[in-house]
């Protein structure tokens, strides 16, 4: 059997960090988009009357027992194989609030790893915000703000809002990180007729990166969400590139591209494997230095597919049978891998 060096590369670190390092060398981060993460009470400013006891979904505090259940499940188990442990850092989208963030983390499994909850609310008309959750005995959190997103309304020239775009800054040991979680809108309506609101979260994200690394150039940068579009699609690009905009800014590597090109997706509509959910990071991670990126991976064991019918194989998400919660989400989570080397 031949091995890329890339492959060798990689096997290495990985039994370098079992037996050298120690466990604690090696870590993952996540992204995790969870599906429609809502209490059952009505929050009367937003769209959420589906999830609440009386809605189409009739949502109950049992029924949302039962996803923290199965999202704790898998939250638990990303990068586990590799790292013997829960990631260091998981940023969520579509969470209606921090309430149901706080009881995610209280779950048996969650427990133990002691994770804190970063989380604004967002003006978004369905009352879903982006959250990170992180290991206060690895990542010390220094800073976190809120950038808010506003679009036009192509049909009414009317600005409009949707989710905010988080930015978390602490420290990992000595290493300065900041990490962005975004949720970008949606293709409702068609690809190409909402591809400019796309652009415009695009926009916004290079600058805040820029700003970043005009600040301290050598951060580590994590740039992670629910984009919306996949690795090669034009807004990525606006990340990946050098900008017109913004001569200053240093493009982010994207580790998902490569999974994309080869047919792994995180999301299936239409027959078709979409790469929406993604981790990039600054190219200084890319370096043989302290700390590394290893690699990077769509997290889907078959727990988390769909057992059955024309969906086999797809995200398993959500449903309710005979007043029981079935599924997990209709994305799968990804992860990275980052590491240090050991004293």
């Amino acid at each position: 059997m031949l091995f890329s060096s890339r492959s060798l590369f990689i096997a290495l670190v990985l039994l370098l960090c079992s037996f050298s390092w120690g466990q604690e060398q090696i870590q993952s981060i996540a992204f995790y988009n969870v599906e429609n993460l809502f209490d059952p009470s009505d929050d009367p400013n937003t769209y959420d009357e589906d999830y609440t006891s009386e809605g189409r979904n009739h949502w109950t505090k049992e029924l949302l027992d039962q996803k923290i259940n199965q999202l704790a499940t898998a939250i638990h188990q990303i990068g586990k194989k590799e790292t013997g442990k829960a990631p260091m850092i998981v940023g969520l989208a579509e969470v209606e609030n921090r309430s149901v963030v706080e009881q995610l983390i209280s779950h048996p499994l969650l427990q133990p790893y002691q994770y804190e909850i970063v989380h604004f609310d967002s003006p978004d008309s369905r009352g879903i915000d982006v959250a990170l959750i992180y290991r206060k005995s690895i990542f010390i959190l220094e800073a976190a703000k809120k950038y808010k997103l506003f679009l036009v309304d192509p049909r009414t020239q009317s600005r409009r809002t949707t989710r905010d775009q988080l930015v978390v800054s602490g420290y990992w040991g000595e290493t300065a990180l900041t990490v962005s979680v975004n949720h970008w809108p949606s293709r409702r309506g068609g690809q190409k007729r909402s591809e400019a609101s796309r652009k415009a979260a695009a926009l916004l994200q290079q600058r805040i990166l820029d700003s970043i690394q005009g600040t301290n150039p050598e951060m580590y940068l994590v740039s992670m969400g629910d984009f919306n579009d996949n690795p090669t699609d034009t807004s990525l690009e606006f990340l990946t590139h050098k900008s017109d905009f913004r001569p200053s800014f240093q493009p982010m590597f994207n580790p998902m591209i490569k999974l994309f090109k080869n047919g792994i997706g995180s999301l299936a509509f239409r027959d078709r494997w979409h790469l929406f959910d993604q981790i990039l990071l600054s190219k200084n991670w890319q370096k043989k230095e302290n700390p590394f990126f290893i690699k990077a991976a769509v997290f889907n064991p078959a727990f988390l597919r769909n057992p059955e019918g024309k969906f086999s194989g797809y995200p398993y998400r959500n449903e309710v049978k005979a007043s029981k919660l079935e599924g997990y989400s209709d994305h799968f989570p990804v992860y990275v891998l980052i590491g240090k080397k050991g004293s």
